[in-house]
């Protein structure tokens, strides 16, 4: 199950997976990316990078970018990704 966190900074979101995701790396929104999950999580609307390593992935937005939309379709797809 995949694990929502805020972080210090309101444009950013913690996704922890609990299983290593690679990296660390980084994806922005029209770069090629070596995980197609990281991929799709790019070009979210109001996705403005996905940083991975360890066992989490933190997506920054933004300013205009809505959480309330943006949460929902990340974690769907990080545990379709993920699922242990």
């Amino acid at each position: 199950m995949v694990r929502v966190e805020q972080t210090p900074n309101p444009n950013a979101l913690k996704f922890t997976v609990g299983l290593p995701v690679g990296g660390p790396t980084t994806v922005r929104p029209g770069e090629p990316a070596e995980d197609e999950a990281l991929g799709a999580l790019a070009e979210l609307d109001g996705v403005t990078s996905v940083f991975a390593t360890s066992d989490f992935v933190t997506l920054t937005k933004s300013s205009d970018g809505d959480w309330a939309v943006i949460a929902p379709v990340a974690k769907e797809i990080l545990e379709a990704r993920f699922s242990a």
